[in-house]
């Protein structure tokens, strides 16, 4: 399937591991300009990995100045941006259920890093998408946004605003031809979901325990009809097809790659 999104440039925001690196490696197979924009240095290493036509910048998505100066070095580089994924995300790394065993301080930066640094984003690239029409803004979320996850509360909010973001987006952009939507994961094996296991295992006892794959095979098994564990590739062969003008129609959506957890809820 040709998606005709050779030579457009994307740019992808934490993308030094995991679902955001899946979704860079995706663009650059379809022949992209590629700009990964990550707090890590490692995002350096990540685009001489991915290829010649990749660049990076590191940035701290919680400062504008950092944000528009790595746009502005990606767009000397690589010319306007075409489509922009937003995959940065944070855990409380706390187990917050009830969610009174959380402090209200652990708040604060898991909604700011997880919801508002989303939107500084958007508004940082806004004036570039709504130029051309076909442009495209993707936010990765969460299963967690929609039924209300017991493990981490301030996660679970944070991303359920993100969907909403997202969705005003989508209005917002519509006029001119740009659209936005979302992914939503569900058992991915990732640094993040390691930290929900490893901060549940902490409050049990010892004989009680379970290894991180018994922990996620028991959870898929309850929460999943087709039982297994979602891959990053995944996300990255959907968020190409929703950048592309295949998906014209499709804006405002939040899309679950989560084997029917969502459905099962």
């Amino acid at each position: 399937m040709d998606l005709q999104l050779q030579d457009q440039h994307a740019v992808v925001f934490g993308c030094a591991r995991g679902i955001g690196r899946a979704i860079a490696e995706a663009f650059a197979a379809e022949g992209c300009k590629l700009g990964l924009v990550d707090v890590s240095p490692a995002v350096e290493q990540t685009a001489k990995q991915i290829g010649d036509n990749c660049h990076a910048a590191t940035a701290d998505v919680s400062d504008n100045d950092q944000i528009n100066q790595a746009l502005d070095a990606l767009t000397a580089k690589s010319g306007p941006i075409c489509h922009v994924v937003y995959a940065v995300g944070i855990g409380s790394g706390k187990f917050g259920f009830p969610f009174w065993n959380l402090d209200p301080e652990d708040w604060p930066r898991v909604v700011d890093v997880n919801l508002t640094c989303a939107a500084r984003v958007a508004h940082a690239v806004a004036p570039q998408l709504i130029k051309q029409a076909g442009n495209t803004m993707l936010f990765l979320v969460s299963v967690a946004a929609q039924i209300g996850s017991p493990t981490d509360p301030p996660y679970s909010a944070a991303k359920a605003g993100l969907v909403n973001f997202m969705q005003c987006a989508a209005k917002d952009f519509a006029p001119y031809g740009v659209r936005a939507n979302a992914l939503s994961p569900g058992m991915v094996q990732t640094e993040l979901n390691k930290s929900v296991w490893a901060a549940g295992q902490e409050l049990l006892p010892e004989a009680e325990r379970q290894s991180y794959e018994e922990w996620g095979q028991a959870k898929i098994s309850k929460n999943s009809p087709l039982g297994r564990w979602q891959k990053p590739d995944e996300f990255g062969s959907m968020a190409v097809y929703l950048a592309s003008h295949r998906a014209r129609n499709i804006t405002g959506q939040t899309i679950n790659i989560d084997g029917g957890q969502v459905m099962h809820s």
